[in-house]
């Protein structure tokens, strides 16, 4: 009789631990929580059962109890098998996270388990993910920002050595010297714009206006330059569309999208805005007859101090496009840029149209 109680207890215990392990595939660790909770239960009631059933057949009570010690160890080590899978799981977001917090901006937790944990570690990498392209962000802003204020800083202190020695006078250099300060000027504006778009700290005076008033009064601004370079400006603005906006900071997106056409128009080319409303939306579009969009360059030109040439030759800070897009999406709106089917480039972006 020894025999068959060890025999029922060795039973239940391979019993308990193939449901453990069984568990362990469970997708979500609910399931996996509620099948230990039903094993816990399932387990010494069945013992139970059969300890009545031994008793009655068997009386004796050595037996009984063998047998439900070796349910009861079933449902122990079950559980045990159970906490410990998923633990380890856990274990390996928890470490990637160390590793994150230690500055190891790779590290990445691996994907799997139940749907819980598996989620939690998608989370993770996402955020991962983020934080490091906004570190690459960080860094290349530096790089660049030092780049581009070195230039200037270095050539004014040429000049004001060479003054100093009396190489020059200082009417040869006044114009060079208001430029290179004007240089400063507007990278230290974009970058304090910038700042303030990061910091969600842009102030936006929002008005019903007309969209042809900001798009004629941008185009009669930049008339001078365009006609030196032989380029046709062209509005071509819907009468009735209105947008409810901060005038100033979308004439400082367009005037952007309108400079940046000019640079890469060739002279008898021509650069039209077109406006219309589109739903809920006024859809503004800078469309030009250049060159057109290199490959990527449609999906990396709105990043900042970005430019497409590598020998970074062109004027500007490299900020104006990045500019715009916060400026339009700190409006709700949405910016992007593809080439057109007859020949050059066109930015296109949203604004919220005016209510009735």
């Amino acid at each position: 009789m020894i025999e068959l109680a060890l025999t029922v207890s060795a039973a239940s215990l391979l019993v308990g631990l193939a449901a453990a392990y069984a568990l362990r595939a469970a997708p979500t660790v609910w399931l996996q929580l509620a099948g230990l909770a039903f094993l816990s239960v399932s387990v010494p009631l069945a013992a139970v059962l059969l300890s009545g059933w031994v008793m009655f057949h068997m009386g004796a009570d050595l037996k009984i109890l063998i047998v439900a010690a070796g349910s009861a160890s079933a449902a122990v080590i079950a559980s045990l098998v159970l906490a410990r899978s998923i633990a380890r799981s856990i274990r390996r977001v928890g470490a990637s996270s160390e590793r994150l917090a230690g500055g190891d901006l790779s590290a990445r937790a691996p994907v799997g388990g139940a749907t819980e944990i598996a989620r939690l570690a998608r989370s993770f990498n996402t955020m991962a993910a983020s934080i490091e392209q906004l570190f690459d962000a960080r860094r290349e802003l530096v790089a660049w920002a030092s780049h581009d204020l070195r230039t200037p800083i270095a050539s004014m202190q040429a000049m004001v050595e060479a003054l100093e020695d009396g190489l020059a006078e200082p009417v040869d250099y006044l114009p060079a010297l208001r430029e290179q300060v004007r240089t400063l000027s507007l990278l230290v504006e974009d970058l304090f714009e910038l700042a303030r778009i990061d910091a969600g700290a842009l102030t936006l005076e929002l008005q019903n206006v007309q969209v042809s008033s900001f798009v004629e009064s941008t185009l009669r601004l930049l008339a001078p330059e365009a006609t030196t370079r032989g380029v046709e400006l062209i509005a071509d603005v819907e009468d009735e569309a209105s947008a409810t906006v901060a005038p100033d900071k979308i004439e400082r997106v367009l005037f952007n999208l309108v400079t940046n056409a000019l640079r890469h128009t060739p002279s008898d080319g021509s650069i039209a805005v077109h406006a219309r409303t589109v739903g809920d939306e006024v859809l503004v579009q800078v469309a030009d007859t250049g060159e057109g969009l290199a490959p990527g360059t449609a999906g990396r030109m709105f990043e900042r101090f970005w430019r497409a040439d590598r020998a970074r030759s062109s004027p500007g800070t490299g900020l104006g496009l990045a500019i715009a897009r916060g400026i339009v999406e700190a409006h709700g709106g949405r910016i992007w840029a593809e080439n057109r089917p007859q020949g050059g480039a066109q930015v296109s972006f949203t604004l919220p149209a005016a209510l009735a």
